[in-house]
């Protein structure tokens, strides 16, 4: 399979682009800053570009079978309309060049699920990225595109348990946080599964 992650130089991107390449994928790495993506392999071509700019993001993605966004914003908490920006970019790559599987990184909250009072005070303080993620996700759907969109919990660090619960609806029960490792783990597996086509799942270790 060939296909193109956007945000591979992040915390989860980079996880993705090594999984692809482990299991002999051919892989468009997308990143602003390539000296960032500390990773050498055969199979992995580095795009030097800005998902803000129509042109680079269509380029990146002529040729690919799939694509894998784990862009996140330049602007923190603060308000801010890149993510959807940069994915009303790659859906209008994709639709031009006849590509339709998605997988997007979004973040539990996206659609108010988290519960109980420290939920409701976790997404007001997310408020901003939330809204830009939403914003992403509505254009993904709207392209009507073979999209699975994922949504974690708090990203950390840690080392991978290799196992994670999953939940359509809301989160998984007392989730908390899960390792970016794992969710590139999620993504890998929901790459290669077609039962999680226009499917939206919170993740949580």
């Amino acid at each position: 399979m060939k296909l193109v992650v956007f945000g591979a130089s992040g915390g989860v991107g980079q996880h993705v682009v090594k999984l692809a390449l482990q299991q002999g994928m051919k892989v468009t790495a997308f990143v602003r800053t390539p000296s960032k993506l500390q990773i050498s392999h055969p199979f992995l071509h580095i795009y030097h570009g800005n998902a803000l700019q129509a042109d680079d993001v269509a380029a990146a993605i002529k040729g690919q079978q799939a694509v894998i966004s784990c862009l996140a914003s330049s602007k923190g908490l603060k308000k801010s309309t890149e993510l959807g920006r940069m994915v009303e970019n790659i859906a209008f790559g994709m639709q031009k060049h006849q590509i339709k599987r998605i997988i997007y990184v979004a973040s539990a909250g996206i659609d108010g699920e988290i519960p109980g009072i420290s939920g409701k005070m976790m997404m007001k303080t997310l408020k901003y990225p939330l809204m830009d993620h939403r914003h992403a996700v509505d254009t993904i759907v709207h392209y009507n595109l073979d999209y699975t969109i994922i949504r974690p919990m708090g990203l950390t660090d840690d080392a991978p348990i290799g196992n994670y619960r999953e939940a359509v609806e809301g989160i998984p029960e007392r989730g908390k946080s899960i390792a970016r490792a794992d969710v590139a783990n999620f993504i890998m597996k929901t790459l290669l599964d077609p039962k999680y086509i226009h499917q939206s799942i919170s993740i949580a270790n």
